[in-house]
């Protein structure tokens, strides 16, 4: 089966979903490693393509704890994967060096096309991932030093399109020399969730790497799955009483729509500050981890919590143990994106 036709056969999927549908799911036997773990993206998108997802390694306590809350993992470290990475072969589980899949999206925002950038590159900094002092850009290599332990057959690492740009792109060389050492070849990929069954446009950075001496082919991708619509999205839910009123200093305007003038609080070239008007007829633009970020078109609100996890395409059950529901959402992977990939990929390596 080719590449093409192995994306094609991947269907639309419904986007009011639940925890309880995982149980659902045909298990195939491949097993998963998570790490930088956070509510679980990537974890929902393994398990909802039939993935063992066996356990996760997360540095932030409260993030963690709502990991567990909602996947009920076999094996969670609560440490720093530099620290992880000292644990002997000994003190971890057998089922640890026999994986096929390590996992990882190395905590990213220094190499992000907002901020600083390379101003904080190398820098030991407190960043909100973890809630720790950090050198964010050394993570990614401690990550391969986790390939490098446990010498899974495929390792996957998701990232922000950053890396593709500009200085970053030397860092990028470094990686692959990293994993080349590891024994592992490298493929780099841009997607787009929009493409993979998700009603948001998140571009994102995806390394994929097989162990060298399995001999595995080249991959290659067709996505290109109908968008999404926000309001494909939300059907179904009714946030009115939900949504947060966007307090502005704006003055109230008078726009013209097809059913004559109506009052609105939205900024007529289309945004607030570090804000983004959303088009109802198209999938949204990148949920980040900061809140408050996306606008309705005609109305003074943001988005709900609800309306969140549906573009997200988190399952409508899960519980944010009170943590902060943008937060979480905006630094995972989408779950219909990983299972779109992995899908994909497990049709073309047979895994």
């Amino acid at each position: 089966m080719s590449a093409q036709d192995v994306d094609l056969i991947l269907m639309t999927e419904p986007i009011a979903w639940y925890l309880k549908d995982l149980k659902k799911v045909p298990k195939k036997n491949i097993s998963v490693l998570t790490t930088f773990s956070c509510g679980g993206g990537s974890s929902m998108g393994y398990k909802l393509a039939g993935c063992d997802v066996m356990g996760c390694v997360e540095i932030d306590e409260k993030i963690i704890e709502v990991y567990k809350k909602n996947l009920n993992p076999k094996y969670s470290f609560r440490m720093a994967l530099e620290d992880f990475n000292k644990l002997s072969l000994i003190d971890l589980p057998k089922e640890f060096q026999n994986l096929d899949i390590l996992d990882g999206s190395p905590p990213c925002s220094v190499f992000s096309l907002s901020g600083q950038r390379e101003k904080n590159w190398g820098k030991e900094k407190f960043f909100r991932e973890g809630q720790e002092t950090q050198i964010l850009d050394d993570l990614f290599f401690h990550f391969i030093k986790t390939a490098r332990k446990l010498k899974p057959k495929v390792v996957i690492a998701e990232n922000v399109k950053g890396l593709l740009v500009g200085n970053a792109k030397g860092y990028v060389k470094e990686i692959f020399n990293e994993f080349y050492k590891a024994g592992y070849d490298v493929q780099l990929f841009l997607f787009n969730s929009a493409k993979m069954n998700v009603p948001q446009a998140r571009e994102r950075t995806f390394f994929i790497a097989k162990r060298r001496d399995l001999n595995l082919p080249k991959l290659k991708f067709n996505f290109d799955n109908k968008n999404i619509s926000f309001n494909d999205a939300i059907k179904g839910i009714n946030e009115k009483q939900e949504r947060k009123e966007i307090r502005s200093k704006l003055k109230p305007i008078w726009r013209a729509t097809p059913a004559g003038k109506a009052l609105s609080y939205a900024h007529p070239k289309g945004h607030y500050f570090n804000t983004c008007k959303i088009n109802p007829n198209l999938p949204v633009p990148t949920v980040t981890a900061g809140k408050y970020t996306h606008t309705l078109p005609d109305m003074p609100f943001y988005l709900s919590e609800k309306e969140l996890i549906r573009v997200q395409t988190f399952p409508d059950d899960y519980d944010f143990l009170n943590q902060d529901c943008q937060y979480i959402t905006g630094m995972s992977v989408p779950p219909y994106m990983i299972k779109t990939l992995i899908s994909s990929i497990v049709g073309q390596w047979n895994l």
